[in-house]
């Protein structure tokens, strides 16, 4: 089957990475840690005894300090053993091809790249005059710039939590197009957004992003979030590059996706209604030629349910699935109001103001079926006496929760934790940024616990995880970008550089530090970099800014009640008011100094 794209990439990369680390172990092993995981394969330099070479690649170490063999779930270990190439001064190991993700959805490795296999760490043994400094771990990256964005703070915890998740984009460009992890190598539309908004935080690259959502507009997947998420993808890729060339080759395709045929009377959306027929899970492209799946639309709400961990509760904070469901819904709600703008960037006059009327009959909808004032918050669905975090923080990332509802809504965010996967941190965290909880989104980052970024550090991983935990999902992977929700979320809301008009002809500043004192870091974006510096002492914060040129910015300024002064470039301001914040907006390129209290 052939695919329409609008865009073209790069071609991969091969790196040589040189162990950090080698030892020559009792046995006449020689152990090698690579200082991260990577995609790719190894060589080994020629030696004189021409034996077959047997080595052992992995993810993990075991308590002595060797490449854990047995691992848990997912977690990869190989042991290969090959004939030396004695016609060459390096043999390179052949992963061999595994059998599930080089199924019909899985991506396959281009022919001159070979087959890739993710480790850290190798063992060679009968290594005798083998010369450990020449062995090299060969891996795949797309080009990426790693001198293109920077992030430092005054704690220690989210600065690694940034290494972790920046690197993780990096290390999971393998194959050319977002994929969820090595277990599967397949595309997923959840997981690709989260990547997309990752990747512009970390490289002005913009191609890759909308290659997999084009990818994935005609090789959808099963969950009813994920068909939204691409037209979350769509408004995107168009804020980030001002181009309209991929909405206009897919426009038709994305109406249908916001799910709004599935509409009853009052606006809200079911998958279990008579209206979602096979023919209109054909319309999404579902059932293309390597779809692999038994079924069609399914909600998703988070990911694993239940049933994917051994005595568990799964990540959907006992969300209780029903026809009418408020995370769909949500998503839905969301859709329509990004179709709504691509319709009106294209001229679409009609459909925008279809779109506009519906959006708003589905909000006024969804507070009055949804909305449970004896409980403050959102109920999990029509008819529904439970209320998840997922409910309550999708309605909330997403503008649905009126005015006077939104402190009992936030309470009871906060007061769920962390009761959400990897992927969910994305709607956590954009809830809380959005709504001015900024200090309770920096503890969630900087968490310790098991349900934390730092913890997947501790277990010794270098690419985030698929879930929290092995106990929180037991065939989880170590290599999954959805994991890396911070990569996005720092640059966008700790550092708070966002377009505010397509291309970054106008941009938001708006730094929302939370207790940090300090704060810096680079921002790519296709005008350039955007250089923040923040710091804060005894109430007084000074913001030092380079904002390239081609564009103008709006700054937002975090303040007290009080009047305080505000300072540009040593000179008083008069900034406009607005809630908790002050904007000084039509700043020039440059740098700029704002000092303030």
């Amino acid at each position: 089957m052939s695919y329409k794209y609008t865009v073209k990439t790069q071609a991969l990369q091969q790196t040589e990475i040189a162990a950090v680390k080698s030892v020559v172990l009792e046995e006449g092993s020689l152990f090698l840690d690579f200082g991260k995981a990577a995609f790719g394969t190894l060589l080994i330099p020629k030696k004189e005894k021409t034996e077959k070479l047997r080595v052992h690649l992995g993810e993990q170490l075991n308590s002595t300090g060797r490449i854990e063999k047995k691992p848990a779930g997912t977690i990869r270990y190989i042991c290969i053993e090959q004939e030396p190439d004695a016609t060459q001064d390096f043999t390179r190991i052949t992963i061999p091809q595994d059998e599930r993700n080089t199924g019909p959805m899985g991506i396959k490795m281009p022919a001159d790249i070979g087959e890739v296999y993710p480790f850290r760490y190798a063992e060679i043994e009968n290594a005798e005059g083998i010369d450990a400094s020449a062995v090299r771990q060969l891996a795949v990256f797309y080009p990426f710039d790693d001198e293109a964005a920077a992030f430092e703070s005054s704690d220690k915890v989210l600065n690694a939590v940034w290494e972790l998740c920046k690197y993780s984009i990096k290390a999971t460009t393998f194959c050319g197009v977002y994929i969820d992890g090595d277990r599967e190598r397949i595309p997923y539309e959840g997981d690709a957004y989260i990547n997309q908004l990752c990747h512009y935080g970390l490289d002005h690259e913009y191609d890759f992003a909308r290659y997999s959502h084009e990818y994935l507009l005609q090789n959808p997947t099963w969950p009813t979030e994920w068909q939204l998420h691409s037209v979350m993808m769509a408004w995107a890729d168009y804020m980030y590059t001002a181009e309209t060339v991929s909405l206009e080759a897919f426009y038709d395709l994305l109406c249908t996706k916001t799910l709004i045929d599935l509409a009853r009377e009052d606006g809200l959306i079911s998958t279990e209604s008579e209206k979602c027929t096979r023919a209109f899970e054909e319309s999404l492209n579902l059932y293309h030629p390597n779809y692999i799946y038994d079924h069609g639309l399914r909600d998703l709400v988070d990911w694993p349910p239940g049933s994917f961990t051994e005595g568990g509760q799964g990540e959907r904070d006992n969300h209780e699935m029903l026809p009418i469901n408020t995370v769909v819904n949500a998503f839905h709600y969301h859709a329509l109001t990004l179709m709504e703008k691509i319709a009106d960037v294209l001229g679409k006059t009609k459909d925008r103001q279809r779109f506009a009327q519906q959006a708003e009959l589905v909000k006024t909808s969804f507070n009055r079926v949804l909305f449970d004032e004896a409980i403050g918050s959102y109920i999990d669905g029509e008819g529904s006496n439970h209320a998840s975090l997922h409910s309550n923080m999708t309605a909330l990332a997403f503008g649905l929760v009126p005015s006077e509802q939104q402190a009992s809504v936030i309470d009871f965010v906060k007061s769920r934790g962390m009761a959400c996967s990897v992927y969910g941190t994305q709607y956590l965290l954009e809830a809380l940024y959005l709504n001015d909880e900024a200090d309770y989104a920096l503890e969630l980052m900087t968490a310790t616990h098991d349900r934390s970024w730092w913890h997947m550090l501790e277990l010794g991983s270098t690419i985030t995880l698929e879930a929290w935990d092995w106990k929180y999902k037991n065939n989880l992977d170590w290599n999954h970008a959805w994991g890396a929700v911070p990569a996005n979320i720092i640059p966008r809301f700790v550092l708070g550089v966002r377009p505010l008009e397509p291309g970054f002809n106008k941009m938001l500043i708006q730094p929302q530090p939370g207790s940090l004192e300090r704060i810096s870091g680079k921002v790519p974006t296709p005008k350039g970099p955007v250089w923040v510096a923040l710091e804060a002492s005894d109430g007084q914060h000074v913001l030092t800014l380079s904002i390239p040129s081609g564009t103008t910015a709006t700054i937002g300024l975090e303040v007290d009640k009080s009047e305080k002064s505000v300072l540009l470039n040593g000179k008083p301001v008069s900034p406009r008011r607005e809630g908790r914040y002050r904007y000084l907006e039509g700043i020039a390129p440059g740098n700029q100094v704002v000092a303030y209290a």
